[in-house]
């Protein structure tokens, strides 16, 4: 796997063994309900304590101190003007596709494969081809890690920052060593904002989803910006953590968002076509909505 961990990360234990970790660790959290054994209970699948969890436990405090407001702030302005490089979308899935770790027993699925599956399963199911190409795009985010971005700036769930830090966030005993824990300022409910001010106005916690939201949002239509912006958003998505801060279009949004979460989750299949049999409508899908290179 490609080394991306900054000067921070590089004192501390490397946190996952693979960017996917993260994705299994929150399959485990939130399984398909149609898998669920009926012998376990929700605790033992949140069981954020097993051994086997180190690598997540650790980037999670890595996440949870660094994720700060003005760190958020900083890696805007840094990266939102699309300054570092122009290239089509496809040498971008091209750099994705080095960040499987051949080392991992448990897939041997690189990431154009995993988009693929899910962008496949949401054709499969007949809905818009916009949805299609969100599938296929929504982990487009990941290419942070060609900037030298660490993982923890790069996958994770996403959050709020400027206000408290919800309980609901998982592993949330880390934000006890972020700095806005006890700034005044950002350790209130409603922090910097205002009640059900919309999420337009708040800013997330920085990385793939944030990035690929404002790469694509010229291109995408509306409901495929909050899946793109918010498919790791899981503590209002599952938890409801954050209904304060929800305007009513965000709670109509994100209907969108809970019908796009399982295809990123749970889309495996062992029957998936070729690249070449898939590449001619991929390449006529991509023309449709997106120009010929991206900024990133």
């Amino acid at each position: 796997m490609i080394a991306n961990e900054s000067s921070i990360a590089d004192v501390n234990p490397v946190p996952l063994t693979s960017l996917d970790e993260w994705e299994e660790d929150v399959i485990k959290r939130y399984p398909d309900p149609a898998q669920i054994n009926k012998d376990k209970s929700e605790e033992e699948f949140r069981n954020y304590e097993e051994p086997a969890r180190d690598g997540v436990k650790e980037f999670y405090r890595l996440n949870h101190t660094y994720q700060s407001y003005d760190f958020v702030m900083e890696k805007r302005a840094d990266y939102l003007k699309f300054d570092k490089r122009e290239m089509p979308i496809w040498s971008a899935f091209d750099f994705l596709n080095q960040l499987v770790d051949d080392s991992d027993p448990d897939t041997d699925l690189d990431q154009m494969q995993h988009l693929l599956q899910t962008s496949e399963a949401i054709r499969n199911d007949g809905h818009p081809d916009w949805m299609v190409l969100v599938g296929l795009i929504h982990d487009m985010g990941k290419v942070l890690c060609l900037f030298g971005e660490p993982q923890w700036a790069v996958v994770g769930d996403t959050f709020p920052v400027g206000c408290a830090y919800s309980d609901k966030i998982v592993y949330p005993e880390f934000f006890v060593n972020n700095p806005d824990f006890a700034n005044e300022k950002y350790n209130t409910k409603l922090g910097v904002y205002t009640q059900n001010c919309g999420l337009d106005n708040v800013h997330m916690s920085w990385g793939h989803d944030e990035y690929v939201y404002h790469m694509m949002k010229d291109y995408i239509p509306e409901p495929g910006l909050y899946m793109l912006r918010y498919h790791s958003f899981y503590s209002q998505h599952r938890e409801n953590a954050y209904d304060h801060l929800m305007s009513p279009h965000d709670h109509e949004m994100f209907k969108w968002v809970a019908l796009f979460n399982p295809y990123d989750l749970y889309s495996k299949n062992p029957n998936q076509k070729t690249w070449a049999e898939l590449k001619p409508y991929y390449q006529d899908l991509v023309a449709k909505y997106l120009p010929a290179n991206l900024k990133f």
